[in-house]
């Protein structure tokens, strides 16, 4: 098998399993019959593993070859020809999509083996696993696509395979209502993606054939004005905003945790969520040349990333606190694409792929061990009855919270020290905003994530927690994988100035080449530009530790602080529990009215009155008129007779 054909295999394989396990899910059904467990595991499990192996293959490949020549294209089939489009369906991989690859897989398999004992109870094994294979199947299309219209095949498929997860539970309406409200959400961003694409048709079709290429967009990138530049970017990013779950368009994702807590981990950890992080990356070369619309993702990502924070301070469903760390996380990522370090953006979606798929995972296994119970308020003192879930929980907890020498430190202190040093031309005061909600937010995250753990873990077991006892292997062993690479992966990015060369950031150099963020590596030589990195670093890790020391004040030492305070400050409490009423004011001013415009105008008006009157009309005028014909169908001869004749002499008399 060469190279550029396992780049196929490692798309299909997922598809074949999603397949398989969809035709036996159906006959099982269709005969009434159980699917063995094994057997749906096995077929589920050995697509990713395979597919991962292959990745690895595609990952040793590229690291052999130069610099400059580190592609692999794989020209399927001519997939579209409409006038003078032309489309393949062609995958590509390069160091950007290798990274992914290597995440979406790996991580993805991990998963997928963790589902095996999450999921063991449930009839419906069958079915979960052949979404779940068809979830990564899609993704694997987004992120090896080598044109916009094939990475938007996968962009849909991934929100169309979250609607079918989050709502796998069906039965349960308020499950149900949770799949579709992500899926329509979604449906908002993927509108402006649509949009943005078009408008690159046509801008390329006036000065030659039109093209959704990436590669030759990238070549031709010339051939755009400025103005069309920066509306492209910022339509793209519309998309980006609805996948990624930034403001204003994040409230789909809290509500993604009615789904079983493996899928809460792939969507909001490896997969569907960085997607937009991902796309603005690949199209690095257009949001360098515009400086508006990356000034709106940098704005965007940093409100996001400090409005998030805030709201997972005073959340007690276990996953909640973790959905909305998820978005605040989305939040650095858009910082970093935002200012031009497309590789330190990237590096944070690699680490946070680790801690956060731990963390889910984390809390499915204390959510299996305490009976399917989410409340925070009813747990406690578990790290001594689940020492293995505790501790790797801990490690990616401090993690997350930015802890040297652990992952988070070094992807989101590069983020910060990058958007610090940064320069925007559109909006020059943007990335200091930005580095203040972002470290901002860095104090909260440490904060609220400590909260959680001191809170499930440590004093005394209340409630259910007091029989908990430690999950399976089948929980574990991911936990532990995950939490080793949520330990180790940051240093893969150690920065200069503190003796290392960041391995990640030159291996994706040759992507992103030209970038903002390649000027910003140069920087890092100057003695003033170091002494003001090693500051700010200092000033990373005293905010991890006072939010760290301040959460152990009030959840350990004086637990009555925060109850007090929630007494004396009700409405302040409730406005922050309760997601400062997002989701009421959106209901309000948007779905309420669209509701009684779709019920009092389009239905009864348009629909009943319009559109039902138009169809009566043509009824009662094929009636009336057949009312008159009929007197002329008798069945009688000689009237077809007389009838004809009639008609030869009005005939004759026109002609004579």
């Amino acid at each position: 098998m060469t190279p550029e054909s396992s780049l196929l295999w490692i798309v299909l394989l997922p598809l074949i399993g999603a397949t398989v396990n969809g035709l036996i899910a159906l006959v099982a059904a269709a005969n009434d019959r159980p699917v063995p467990r094994t057997l749906s595991a096995v077929i589920a499990c050995a697509g990713p593993t395979i597919a991962f192996l292959l990745a690895v293959g595609v990952f040793r490949q590229l690291q052999g070859m130069d610099e400059e020549s580190r592609v692999l294209v794989n020209e399927v089939y001519r997939w579209i020809e409409a006038g003078r489009l032309q489309i393949n369906f062609t995958l590509l991989a390069d160091p950007l999509s290798s990274v992914m690859l290597l995440v979406v897989t790996g991580i993805g398999g991990l998963i997928h083996y963790y589902s095996i004992g999450y999921m063991r109870e449930d009839q419906s094994h069958t079915r979960y696993f052949s979404y779940l294979n068809l979830f990564l199947f899609f993704m694997l299309v987004l992120v090896l696509g080598d044109s916009l219209i094939t990475l938007f095949v996968g962009w849909e498929g991934v929100g169309l395979c979250s609607y079918l997860l989050i709502g796998f539970w069906f039965q349960d309406s308020e499950k149900a209502v949770a799949g579709m409200k992500a899926f329509v959400v979604n449906r908002i961003g993927d509108f402006g993606f649509l949009l943005g694409m078009l408008l690159v048709v046509a801008t390329l079709s006036q000065s030659g054939l039109p093209t959704l290429e990436i590669r030759e967009i990238a070549h031709r990138i010339g051939e755009f004005p400025p103005g069309v530049i920066e509306a492209v970017g910022l339509l793209l990013f519309v998309g980006a905003i609805g996948k990624s779950a930034q403001i204003p368009l994040y409230i789909w994702l809290p509500d993604a945790m009615a789904g079983p807590t493996p899928v809460s981990a792939l969507i909001h950890a490896a997969t569907m969520v960085t997607a937009g992080v991902y796309m603005i990356a690949r199209m690095g070369f257009l949001y360098e040349l515009a400086p508006l619309a990356s000034g709106a993702v940098l704005l965007v990502g940093a409100a996001t990333a400090f409005f998030a924070a805030t709201i997972g301070v005073a959340q007690h469903d276990i996953k909640k606190v973790l959905a909305y760390s998820t978005v605040s996380q989305l939040g650095y990522m858009m910082i970093g694409v935002g200012i031009g370090a497309y590789a330190a953006g990237i590096f944070h979606l690699f680490t946070h792929a680790f801690f956060k798929a731990c963390l889910f995972l984390g809390a499915g296994s204390v959510i299996h061990a305490l009976h399917h119970e989410q409340d925070i308020r009813n747990m406690g003192g578990l790290l001594k009855k689940m020492p293995l879930t505790g501790w790797t929980f801990l490690v990616s907890t401090a993690a997350i919270a930015g802890f040297p020498p652990l992952s988070g430190f070094f992807s989101k202190d590069e983020i910060l020290w990058l958007t610090f040093n940064g320069t925007n031309e559109a909006l020059p005061w943007a990335p200091k905003l930005a580095w203040g909600l972002g470290t901002a937010a860095a104090l909260l995250t440490a904060f609220y994530m400590f909260r959680l753990f001191f809170t499930v873990f440590t004093g005394n077991p209340r409630a259910k927690a007091e029989h908990a006892h430690e999950s399976p292997p089948f929980f574990t062993v991911p936990l532990i994988i995950l939490a080793a690479g949520a330990a180790l992966t940051g240093l893969l990015g150690i920065p200069a100035v503190l003796g290392g060369s960041n391995k990640f950031e030159h291996w994706l150099a040759p992507v992103f080449a030209g970038a903002h963020g390649a000027g910003h590596g140069a920087e890092h030589g100057s003695a003033h530009s170091a002494g003001l990195e090693m500051g700010l670093m200092a000033l990373a890790v005293a905010i991890a530790v006072a939010g760290t020391l301040l959460a152990y004040f009030f959840y350990v030492k004086r637990r009555d602080i925060p109850e007090n305070f929630a007494i004396k400050h009700p409405a302040l409490y409730a406005l922050v529990r309760d997601k400062y009423y997002v989701d009421e004011i959106f209901y309000a001013v948007i779905i309420f009215p669209l509701v009684l415009f779709s019920r009092k105008v389009l239905w009864r008006i348009v629909d009943m009155k319009i559109v039902d009157g138009m169809v009566n009309l043509v009824g009662y005028l094929s009636r009336g008129t057949s009312y008159v014909v009929r007197f002329a169908e008798t069945g009688q001869v000689q009237t077809y007779g007389v009838m004809v004749l009639a008609a030869v002499a009005v005939i004759l008399w026109k002609v004579l």
